[in-house]
């Protein structure tokens, strides 16, 4: 079993910073490949970012050159830090957890943590 416990959110105006952090136990987090996700009121949940546990990370091509995802397995955290926020970006960011899976379709990902609401005003 994974617990994950994300943490970061907030509200921002238009082109502010956040930086996500998710922290995961339970497990060796070193062996787990991570992944955030959001979804927006009425949206489906959709892929963000994701780092393997060799260390690739891969994005979604709406926040690529924006959102940079990073692990520290020291801390068993990943990272989600989002600039130039847009209002598109509005939504609740999951983290996710998975031992194998390597793909950006959220019913393949074991573990989820509650979600961080992230409002973005223009």
């Amino acid at each position: 079993q994974v617990t994950l416990v994300e943490s970061g959110g907030g509200s921002v105006q238009a082109g502010g910073s956040l930086r996500l952090s998710c922290a995961a136990s339970g497990r060796t987090f070193s062996n787990y490949n991570m992944g955030w996700f959001r979804q927006a009121p009425g949206l489906e949940r959709e892929f963000v970012a994701a780092i393997w546990s060799g260390g690739t990370t891969v994005y979604a091509d709406s926040v690529k050159g924006r959102f940079t995802i990073s692990r520290d397995n020291a801390k068993n955290t990943v990272y989600l830090q989002i600039n130039s926020l847009k209002p598109d970006d509005t939504a609740v960011y999951y983290c996710a957890a998975d031992r194998s899976y390597l793909g950006r379709y959220s019913n393949h990902w074991d573990y989820w943590g509650q979600g961080t609401q992230v409002t973005v005003s223009s």
